[in-house]
């Protein structure tokens, strides 16, 4: 891709800078035909009956599926992968702990590495349940705190003629903190983390050259690209929670935004420790069914963010429906772990009724373990959220994470997360 188009494209950003773009569909009217691959059929025609087949064998192949022809597959955890915790101190006049941890993917401090920011509730007598998101601009941005670490690695700029491969600065600091309510989160009992994606790997089409790719091969037609790369961090993540007693890492959420949202899905479903899984207006290629062409395409998205799967996707650009998989089967990977959807009215471009009608359509894998899933047979109204094991809302206003988004994940995790505590 050229920089220029590059430059233009990304300043997306992760939010609706600009009008949804002309030229696609925004009307119900005018989506095309569509058949969904059905779910519970294996692929020698046996249909699922039971949990045992689901787990044993059709959830094996949707999974392949999805990894063959368009995340990507991702190697596993590194033999040498090494977690550095370079602060831990009290702080928010003593109501939370924050910690810092380097994690080297190759042992290395001057190697490819990511540094996790957390918070956690300073009064907490037991290890507490934890929200672990993917951040755009780095962890400095999410609060003003002035002793948050900038990022080592490439930022993408703001403004177009920006050199892409900038640095964090100190202007940035707390920029994004509209959508980390880090002192609501911490009140209703939760730990907050956050990594910043482009530690993981750079989000523009740079050849795979850098992030913890620098490490690895080139990718093969069906081996990751940038979306299973930032979930395969998020994994590593995981593995350092597993190793902190203040973290109760058998109870964490993946909470994404727009293509992070892409990559909580992927995280949930690749990886079985994430206890609950969050798309926030994740759109095409994330919670959005690909076949409704409705909004951002998958040309679209294939021809504007070349490295964000893997080569083989870019067989269905449009060519939605001979595809094997869509994203109704995504949602049903996470099953039988909560699952929440969340779309915005003034989204149009994340097609808020095809982020509704994937959680719909994973409810007969739910249904096999006795769950009814997403307890909504039509898309609800703005602003009124429905929780099954599935959950859902379509909120007021534009692509964006806010307060009523998060009020919803929290209560969410309520329902699923700390009943089980």
């Amino acid at each position: 891709m050229k920089l220029s188009l590059w430059l233009f494209v990304g300043l997306v950003m992760g939010s609706s800078l600009f009008a949804q773009p002309k030229g696609y569909n925004y009307e119900e009217a005018k989506v095309p035909e569509y058949t969904l691959p059905e779910l519970l059929l294996m692929a020698d025609g046996t249909r699922v009956k039971t949990v045992k087949q689901w787990e044993t064998q059709r959830r094996p192949e949707i999974l392949d599926l999805f990894k063959k022809e368009m995340y990507g597959r991702a190697p596993g955890k590194p033999a040498s992968l090494k977690f550095s915790v370079f602060d831990e101190q009290k702080v928010l006049k003593g109501k939370a702990i924050r910690k810092q941890v380097e994690v080297q993917f190759a042992g290395k401090a001057d190697g490819p590495r990511m540094t996790l920011l957390i918070y956690l509730p300073a009064k907490a007598k037991k290890p507490v349940p934890t929200f672990l998101t993917l951040n755009f601009r780095g962890n400095h941005t999410v609060t003003d705190d002035p002793a948050i670490r900038l990022p080592h690695s490439w930022v993408r700029g703001r403004t177009k003629g920006e050199a892409v491969n900038n640095r964090a600065t100190e202007n940035g600091r707390g920029v994004a903190k509209s959508r980390w309510n880090v002192t609501n989160i911490l009140k209703r009992g939760y730990g907050l983390a956050t990594i910043y994606y482009g530690d993981i790997d750079p989000d523009f089409d740079d050849g795979w050259e850098n992030g913890v790719h620098a490490l690895y091969p080139k990718p093969k037609p069906d081996e990751w690209g940038s979306i299973a790369t930032w979930a395969w961090g998020l994994s590593r993540a995981l593995d350092y929670f597993e190793t902190d007693k203040d973290i109760d890492h058998k109870q964490v959420a993946v909470m994404g935004h727009s293509r992070l949202g892409k990559t909580s899905l992927w995280a949930g479903a690749a990886d079985q420790r994430f206890a609950l899984v969050i798309s926030n207006n994740s759109g095409c290629g994330g919670a959005a069914l690909s076949r409704r062409a409705f909004g951002e395409t998958v040309k679209r998205i294939n021809t504007s963010f070349p490295h964000w799967f893997n080569d083989n996707f870019l067989k269905y650009n449009d060519n939605e429906n001979a595809c094997p998989v869509d994203q109704h089967m995504l949602v049903a990977l996470a099953a039988p772990r909560p699952v929440y959807i969340a779309s915005a009215v003034g989204d149009s471009w994340a097609d808020p009724n095809g982020e509704f009608l994937s959680g719909k359509h994973a409810n007969p894998v739910y249904q096999l373990y006795g769950f009814k899933g997403l307890p909504a047979s039509k898309q609800p109204p703005v602003d009124k959220p429905v929780m099954g094991t599935i959950g859902y809302h379509v909120r007021s206003g534009k692509h964006d994470v806010t307060d009523f988004d998060w009020e919803q994940y929290m209560n969410f995790a309520d329902k699923h997360l700390k009943k089980k505590r």
